[in-house]
């Protein structure tokens, strides 16, 4: 029995992104990436640090669509991004990625399952309310899904954003900071559902600066001035063909 390499989700070749920056009264260019390659697989669990002005950010930007590279090639879960229009870019967003920021980013004024609801709304899924009902069970949130943000914890609001995230069943889930505004005991609770997300076949990529959260991990990508410092990442082992 062959094992079949496991699809790439993200390929990045030459990525470069420059920004104009003031400096002594000078207008001067800021390489916030200065030609990134990198490759992710189906399945892997990737942390990505660095220091302040490392690029974290701008990279994640790309990673979700958010932001295009000035030069280089992106391809996310085999569509290339290069060259879309805002609209289509939007689009790719909401097929593809799940988003789970630091600051939660929920509707204030409506529930946990109006909030979860929001990404399968805007491309008109159906069934909209039982998928969303099935993400916040699947995080533990089935008996709060009336509750709105302020009557949640800081942990549930992190769910709430993780089951958004997922609700849309995307290649690709990215975390900025997901422990950032949480103490330490719900951070772990948080950090062991993405343990838990990464055995289901999740490909997760979380932002951090916390080498803690990033040893959850099985690969760390370490940027520093806009270039990768160091990867540790090993090719996956692969799936096994069903026939053979």
């Amino acid at each position: 029995m062959v094992a079949a390499p496991r699809p790439a989700i993200v390929e990045m070749r030459g990525i470069e992104k420059t920004y104009g920056a003031e400096r002594a009264g000078e207008s001067v260019a800021v390489h916030a990436l200065d030609g990134i390659d990198l490759t992710i697989h189906e399945g892997e669990y990737v942390a990505v640090l660095g220091p302040s002005g490392s690029g974290k950010s701008t990279l994640m930007n790309l990673l979700g669509c958010l932001d295009v590279a000035d030069e280089g090639r992106y391809r996310l879960a085999g569509t290339d991004v290069a060259g879309l229009s805002d609209d289509a870019l939007a689009r790719i967003r909401n097929r593809f990625v799940g988003f789970v920021f630091q600051q939660w980013n929920l509707l204030a004024r409506t529930t946990a399952l109006a909030n979860v609801t929001l990404p399968l709304a805007y491309r008109g899924d159906r069934d909209r309310e039982a998928k969303a009902r099935a993400a916040l069970e699947a995080v533990g949130l089935g008996a709060r899904i009336r509750h709105r943000p302020n009557q949640l914890s800081g942990g549930e609001q992190q769910r709430v954003a993780i089951a958004r995230a997922l609700v849309t069943e995307p290649a690709l889930v990215l975390a900025d900071e997901p422990t950032g505004n949480l103490d330490t005991a719900t951070g772990e609770e948080i950090l062991g559902l993405f343990d838990r997300l990464h055995a289901a076949g999740r490909t997760l990529v979380v932002v951090t600066h916390d080498a803690s959260v990033a040893e959850r991990a099985n690969r760390r990508v370490r940027l520093r001035d806009g270039r990768i410092e160091s990867d540790d990442g090993l090719p996956l082992p692969g799936r096994a063909d069903a026939a053979g």
